[in-house]
């Protein structure tokens, strides 16, 4: 066991942890101020159930030996319930079950990200229910085409993508963000718009969103850098990658905000990091510290203008996960067929480094591959469940705001009354307050940040 590479990786695991309050703070602030308790809840309670799923036969999925050697999915028996790996294996440079939580991060926070397309309009129940079927059915089979490589000594076969396409992704665009992304256009169009839509609730801490983006980016360190699964070199160019792309991509959108809208937002700021790390996920071990620049550049002036196709295509895509993860991924993706250098840890060069077209075409194989399959699985799960158990709230619940309807709670009790547990503003009573507020406390959609508002 290779002690200092062991260490790093638990200390990165405990930074990834850290984004799931992170995710959770930074929706929770982007929502209206009758929605907070109900998106975190969204966020958690995804992460809950995936983490089940996960110990059951998730982490088996992912990196069992692959069903016939076709790199689709791995055996699901394999690693069932987890237990074999709590006796070590002392020939492992890392302990199996550091692997294995490490990973879990991954699945759950994936999942968790699809919660902001559909908030304000879901109910928890069939949420949960969606996030358990989506991981089952698309998160493990994609995350073992990319994540699962083939053993030295091939007795054991890995996902399609890593090994036989041979596509680059260092840390997950294609498995995590394009995954969630595409995910979550599938599930707005089944859901539908909110009631009243595009005007919109105004995001109701934006302090808070600048909060949850700081903690992001600190477990995003994590997320990209123990990728490497070793502490050395490629580690170290990983985290200065993720640091350049995200600082260029913060000015690019702010700069596309000012040029257009004639200022430049803080939560345009933030949407502007959150993209720029997107991009960089794939490309992190792949570009020089300048083609990260340039990576999170691209990113940070091309998300914000992809934000306002919601408004021309009709879909509420309520916190864009759409326009920063989706097209973020495919970005990113992309990009390293640009920007790759045979000099940074993947060692694959892209057309500007002297690789020619090749390694374009691979990543672009490998980003309709993963588009395709999880656009069509996740539009079938939400279908089913919206007509099995229902996954709309009601108008009144929408106008109540979720935090009541669904949690019996309110985030912010500015009354500072005394209560009996269970007791609180009725539902009939906030519908009525929400019906006489509504023309003052929304807005119509600006499309200069990363989110309406």
């Amino acid at each position: 066991m290779d002690v200092g590479s062991t260490a790093f990786i638990l200390a990165a695991t405990m930074a990834v942890a850290l984004m799931v309050p992170g995710l959770a703070l930074f929706y929770g602030g982007m929502v209206g101020s009758r929605s907070v308790l109900n998106m975190i809840m969204m966020v958690f309670g995804a992460v809950a159930v995936v983490g089940v799923l996960w110990t059951l036969f998730g982490f088996s999925a992912v990196f069992g030996n692959s069903y016939g050697g076709l790199g689709l999915l791995g055996d699901v028996t394999e690693y069932l319930g987890l237990g074999d790996v709590v006796a070590g294996d002392e020939a492992a440079a890392l302990p199996p079950a550091l692997v294995a939580v490490f990973q879990a991060l991954f699945a759950v926070i994936t999942t968790a990200l699809i919660a902001g397309a559909v908030s304000d309009r879901v109910r928890f129940g069939p949420w949960l229910l969606f996030t358990g079927l989506w991981a089952a059915l698309v998160y493990f089979p994609v995350a073992h085409w990319v994540f699962a490589f083939d053993s030295a000594d091939g007795s054991v076969q890995g996902g399609w993508i890593a090994n036989t396409l041979g596509a680059v992704d260092f840390a997950g665009g294609t498995a995590v963000h394009i995954n969630a992304g595409v995910a979550a256009l599938a599930l707005v169009l089944v859901v539908g718009k909110r009631t009243g839509w595009p005007r919109q609730a105004r995001p109701n801490n934006l302090p808070l969103v600048a909060l949850g983006a700081g903690i992001l980016w600190f477990g995003w360190f994590g997320f990209n850098g123990g990728s490497a699964l070793a502490a050395g070199n490629s580690a170290s160019v990983v985290m200065l990658t993720t640091f350049n792309a995200t600082c260029a991509a913060i000015l690019a959108w702010l700069l596309v905000e000012r040029l257009r809208d004639g200022h430049a937002t803080t939560l345009g700021g933030m949407s502007g990091a959150i993209a720029g790390l997107v991009a960089i996920t794939p490309a992190c071990g792949a570009v020089t510290p300048l083609g990260a620049l340039a990576v999170g550049a691209i990113a940070g002036a091309v998300c914000p203008l992809a934000i306002t196709l919601k408004y021309r295509f009709g879909y509420d895509d309520a916190l864009d996960v759409v326009g920063v993860h989706l097209v973020g991924g495919v970005v990113g993706t992309l990009l390293v067929g640009l920007f790759g250098s045979a000099e940074a840890p993947s060692g694959k060069a892209g057309l500007f480094y002297g690789g020619g077209f090749g390694l374009l075409g691979t990543q672009a194989v490998a980003v309709v591959a993963v588009v395709g399959y999880s656009f069509l699985v996740s539009l079938l799960i939400a279908l089913v469940v919206k007509h099995t158990v229902g996954l709309r709230a009601s108008k009144e619940g929408e106008l109540a705001g979720h935090d009541l309807t669904e949690h019996a709670e309110v985030a912010y009790d500015l009354e500072g009354g005394v209560h009996t547990p269970g007791s609180g503003p009725t539902p009939e009573a906030v519908i009525a307050s929400a019906e006489r507020l509504v023309a003052g406390s929304v807005a119509a959609p600006r499309t200069g940040s990363g989110t309406p508002g």
